[in-house]
């Protein structure tokens, strides 16, 4: 009868701690700098020698050039486009 008691104490000690774990986690999500404190935590840098093995440096070239074409040719439509309101 006593070890039914403790068993009870000690179970409701454990299921009280998962319930905090879930509070915590759910009061976090309500709170942003909480949030990005949370996330970023969980990030893992890349040192300079990891980052130049996992980047292929010619496709990058190609998208940052991919890029500069479209942002050119917006520009350009977006001044158009001024130019037709006026």
């Amino acid at each position: 009868m006593k070890d039914d008691k403790q068993f009870k104490k000690e179970d409701s000690s454990a299921a009280d701690s998962s319930a905090d774990s879930v509070d915590e986690y759910l009061q976090t999500l309500g709170n942003e700098d909480a949030r990005e404190l949370r996330y970023y935590s969980q990030e893992q840098p890349f040192s300079a020698e990891e980052m130049t093995r996992l980047i292929n440096e010619e496709r990058l070239n190609k998208l940052l050039a991919q890029s500069d074409e479209f942002l050119s040719s917006l520009n350009s439509e977006l001044r158009d486009f001024e130019d037709d309101g006026s």
